[in-house]
């Protein structure tokens, strides 16, 4: 907790063995009335689920929570906490940090340093450096003494609703990168004892969800954004309030969808190949290394090739997507009757066109996406954070933001060639212009600006399509059980 928030005296061990006694707590109950009080807004004598999501907001927590507290410590089941049930949970939930506290603390002198962190993650199967295990110990370490007491460990937790151990190795280990659309971001990593738990597979569930809902939710602007960048140049005075009628006017309301059902369809096998991928590259990218997640750099070319080895399996589909995006009413049935057309038509290497310059504009996306990200994120905790392993959501998701436009600046002009040749057809006598062709033919044609095409509702969306897909994220997470 901050240094505003009230502090408390050590504990009562709550049941703890003759070695582990801590001093007796002889004031628990004016601590809990103190909190009590803080969290009690409108001063009721009841505590509801909103005032304590607003006490876990302004402590940087997870608002969550706030629903599990409820459920554990709601006895009378009416939705509000009095102070004795609020007594009650803290008592209990003490004396589970009491005993994860005596877990962590090998050598049993009631302190936690950096050794026995890096321990702890060492026995769950992820390896942690020196540098960041001693965030994760500053994250909590009150009087600067470089090691944990049991008061700062119970002061720093008391609002978590961590379970064990395990829950907390997830907190401290992982952050918030979302896919909004354009590419994945790079996976996250995950420990032997995740994988067999089935975590994988459930986040990735969780995963692709929110990029379903999110998708879904910002697909209008989506198509206008493939509209301008085929059209633009033949349909100089649009906008985007023009380009949207205008396609109203053409197919309807429905028509503003044209396109996301294969956009969601191909989430799920392209988040899957992508990380089996990424486990498969990053393994051999560490080698015979032991220890330490792998560096910025290194996790830049391992999501880079990761990401092409998804696009070039699921790269047919892209090409879908982009027909029938741009496909007028009537034009094609649906998915099957479109591949049906471009394959007669266009013959097998159709699906294919627009990939070189697809696969190109994966490197400068991921990597500076990455780069920006991990910058940002380390520059907030080092400037406003320094006593904390952990930004907050806010901060994350700026982050995520600025670093998905800054990645988006440098590839879009190759977003652009690559949507222009997957919509290349063999009608009115058009020529199938190469990637270096259709550089040259836009810049002739249009200028530098040309390039940039479509690019305003590319940026109208960022913002909600990560905001969507946070939310999601959490509730699917929340429903299959991932709680971290």
């Amino acid at each position: 907790m901050g240094e505003d928030k009230v502090r408390f005296s050590a504990p009562t061990p709550c049941g703890g063995s003759d070695d582990t006694v801590a001093i007796a707590d002889t004031d628990h109950e004016l601590r809990y009335a103190e909190l009590f009080r803080q969290l009690d807004l409108n001063k009721d004598g009841k505590v509801d689920i909103s005032e304590l999501r607003t006490a876990l907001a302004a402590r940087g927590l997870h608002q969550g929570g706030a629903e599990e507290i409820v459920l554990e410590s709601d006895i009378n089941q009416d939705g509000l906490l009095d102070f004795q049930e609020f007594s009650q949970y803290l008592q209990a939930h003490e004396k589970r940090l009491w005993f994860m506290f005596h877990s962590v603390d090998r050598n049993k002198d009631g302190r936690i340093d950096v050794g026995e962190i890096q321990h702890l993650f060492h026995k769950l199967g992820v390896a942690v450096t020196l540098e960041q295990a001693s965030r994760i110990l500053k994250s909590m370490d009150r009087d600067g003494t470089m090691t944990i007491s049991w008061t700062e460990w119970r002061d720093h937790f008391l609002l978590n609703t961590f379970r064990n151990m395990e829950e907390i190795v997830l907190y401290w280990k992982h952050s918030h990168m979302f896919d909004i659309g354009e590419h994945l971001t790079v996976p996250d990593e995950f420990s032997e004892q995740e994988r067999r738990s089935g975590l994988v597979w459930r986040q990735l569930v969780a995963g692709a969800v929110a990029g379903a809902v999110s998708r879904t939710g910002t697909a209008p602007l989506d198509r206008l954004k493939v509209f301008l960048q085929v059209h633009g140049s033949t349909a100089r005075g649009i906008n985007l309030w023009s380009g949207l009628r205008g396609m109203v006017r053409e197919g309807g309301l429905t028509s503003l969808w044209r396109g996301n059902g294969i956009n969601v369809l191909k989430i799920a096998p392209e988040s899957a190949i992508k990380f089996m991928a990424y486990e498969q590259i990053k393994w051999l990218i560490r080698g015979s290394r032991e220890g330490g997640s792998l560096r910025v750099q290194e996790r830049f070319i391992a999501g880079s090739l990761a990401g092409a080895t998804a696009q070039t399996i699921i790269y047919p589909m892209e090409v879908l997507k982009t027909r029938l995006t741009l496909r007028k009413t009537g034009q094609y049935s649906g998915m099957a009757d479109c591949a049906k057309q471009i394959l007669k038509t266009e013959g097998v290497r159709a699906f294919y066109r627009g990939y070189l310059p697809n696969t190109l504009g994966i490197i400068p996306y991921a990597g500076i996406d990455l780069a920006v990200y991990e910058t940002l994120k380390n520059a907030w905790l080092q400037t406003y954070c320094v006593d904390s392993a952990d930004p907050g959501v806010l901060v994350l998701l700026g982050c995520g933001t600025v670093s998905s436009t800054c990645g988006q600046l440098a590839s879009y002009p190759l977003a652009l060639i690559r949507t222009r040749m997957q919509a290349q057809a063999t009608t009115e006598g058009k020529p199938k212009l190469s990637m270096m062709g259709q550089f040259k033919y836009i810049i002739s044609q249009e200028g530098l600006p040309g390039l940039y095409r479509g690019i305003t509702p590319n940026f109208l969306k960022v913002i909600p399509a990560v905001s969507i897909s946070y939310v999601v994220y959490e509730h699917m997470k929340k429903i299959l059980g991932v709680g971290y």
